[in-house]
């Protein structure tokens, strides 16, 4: 006969991990992230939408920025009879503004299974969110940052309906323009500029 505290799952079972790393033009003299424990790995339960959103009390974690929906997006975590990892899709919650992962676009309420490595876009943030693999099947680990560049232009993960990549594989984004950071979340028309 099994003891329970063989089944349950221990503080040594290795975690599922998501690195998610955070961009935004401004994010240097604006407090976007002052409510993100940036630095810090948190704990979640698999089986809990993790919502990321303006609004505190509705999103497990929040950005401070007027621009951002009240819900802007949910991670849902799931596993397939097929494999032992645990697996994410990713949620657009915002009725406002079109999510983007790598090159798909998704509307209010669409959502789509998040490869082990993406690029997600809203308004004028970049996550790139990179998945790492644990045993643990109840519960998964979060860690946030902020990067110094794009990861658009670190990755080159450029987001259009024809991507290329040059010899250099390097590329650049085109800026957001002024009348449209305003305006709330809303998508851009994105297009590669190579230095040929």
């Amino acid at each position: 006969m099994m003891n329970v505290s063989q089944t349950m799952e221990t503080e040594e079972d290795l975690l599922t991990r998501l690195h998610i790393k955070f961009y935004h033009p401004q994010q240097n003299c604006k407090g976007l992230y002052g409510l993100l424990p940036l630095g810090n790995r948190s704990r979640h339960s698999a089986d809990d939408p993790l919502r990321l959103g303006r609004d505190a009390q509705a999103c497990t974690f929040s950005l401070v920025d007027a621009k951002v929906s009240r819900k802007q997006l949910a991670l849902f975590a799931y596993r397939t009879p097929h494999s032992q990892d645990m697996l994410f899709t990713i949620q657009n919650l915002s009725q406002r503004g079109r999510l983007s992962v790598n090159s798909s676009s998704l509307d209010y309420l669409e959502r789509m299974d998040l490869p082990d490595k993406a690029l997600i876009r809203f308004g004028e943030y970049e996550m790139l969110i990179i998945r790492e693999s644990g045993e643990a099947k109840g519960s998964f680990e979060v860690e946030f940052e902020v990067l110094a560049v794009p990861p658009s232009r670190e990755t080159c993960m450029c987001v259009t309906s024809t991507t290329a990549v040059m010899d250099t594989g390097s590329c650049t984004m085109q800026s957001f323009q002024p009348e449209q950071t305003g305006l709330g979340p809303l998508e851009t028309d994105e297009t590669l500029i190579f230095n040929l």
